[in-house]
């Protein structure tokens, strides 16, 4: 068993603030026994609707700026493993990537995903101020096991998590900041256990609370089992995953050797 780390937050309009409290928090999961800390989208601040995309470009960084380098060092001196997010600069002028990272305890930066699926639905248009990656990245290892990379709406379409778990992920890691709103909730949890279940993999998915974000920050094990639901609470929630599960479950029930991908392909019309 890997104890793991998830954490649930409110993040600040200003950077260092939460900077600040993302490093506190990654001190106290190693202080706890967590081998790894994954942390929500929009960790690096708050961007409320009158934040302009300009304003937004403006305070983006790449990887080798303060925000990533800071918790790189903070992951090695706490020797845990971390995944997080930052708003990263883009080719694009007034569009930034929302991307999500792991970094290995030794403070390396071992996987970078950039979003692929941005949330213009339900009143939300994420492309006026955000760019869309062009790729999902591969299967990364970890102390607690191979680990496949979404980002909130992401997991809205199946195909990402399938071809990540049938790549190899044996844990779907999805920082999100999943929006109030009618129904939303229901989607949430039933969209995290779906994807556990179909996929016989953990399901980690640290999220925003307050602003307008909706918490039940949620870890779901490879055959539905929520083990963890953070509610409203802000903080760090500790579980232990085991990668034995995922190779039991996937032997019971083995939906990804199950497949019949040479009949269903999609028609030609």
């Amino acid at each position: 068993m890997t104890k793991i780390a998830v954490v649930q937050m409110k993040a600040d309009t200003r950077k260092e603030k939460n900077l600040k409290k993302v490093l506190g928090y990654i001190k106290q999961a190693s202080r706890r026994g967590s081998k790894l800390c994954a942390f929500p989208e929009f960790m690096m601040f708050y961007t409320p609707s009158n934040q302009s995309a300009s304003e937004l470009a403006g305070l983006a960084e790449k990887t080798s700026g303060e925000f990533v380098t800071s918790i790189s060092k903070a992951a090695k001196e706490n020797s845990i493993q971390v995944v997080g997010t930052f708003y990263e600069q883009s080719p694009r002028a007034n569009r930034v990537y929302d991307t999500s990272f792991l970094i290995d305890k030794n403070g390396k930066l071992v996987s970078r995903y950039r979003k692929i699926h941005l949330y213009d639905a339900l009143g939300f248009k994420e492309s006026d101020k955000l760019y869309p990656g062009s790729s999902v990245a591969r299967p990364a290892s970890s102390a607690a096991g191979k680990i496949g990379m979404m980002i909130c709406y992401d997991l809205r379409f199946p195909e990402m998590s399938r071809m990540l778990s049938s790549s190899g992920s044996e844990i779907l890691v999805a920082p999100s900041a999943w929006v109030r709103g009618k129904m939303k909730e229901e989607h949430w949890i039933t969209i995290n256990k779906t994807r556990a279940i179909e996929n016989g993999c953990y399901v980690i998915a640290p999220d925003q609370v307050g602003n307008i974000y909706c918490g039940r920050s949620l870890v779901v094990d490879p055959f539905g089992k929520v083990l963890l639901d953070m509610k409203k609470r802000e903080g760090i929630g500790i579980v232990d995953v085991s990668v034995d599960q995922v190779k039991q479950v996937r032997k019971k029930l083995p939906l990804l050797k199950n497949r019949r991908t040479d009949i269903y392909a999609d028609f030609k019309i």
